[in-house]
């Protein structure tokens, strides 16, 4: 998980607690970010054909995947 994800998560409320320990480093809320992105990367490749007119869907995947730190 990337800074941009905990970014995201403290903006849907997932603040650190009295304690200082932020609920979005919990396995679940993790694994619940990267599994937004994989559905949302799964959507998008549907759409590339592997044609030159659909490049830009490829670009487009391997920059998500760059922004949020998903691995190949």
């Amino acid at each position: 998980m990337n800074q941009r994800i905990r970014e995201l998560a403290e903006q849907a409320g997932y603040l650190p607690d009295g304690f200082g320990i932020g609920h979005w480093d919990m396995p679940e809320c993790k694994k619940f970010a990267e599994l937004i992105v994989a559905e949302c990367l799964d959507i998008v490749e549907d759409e590339d054909d592997g044609s030159a007119d659909t490049k830009s869907i490829r670009w487009a995947m391997i920059r998500i995947k760059k922004h949020f730190g998903v691995e190949e």
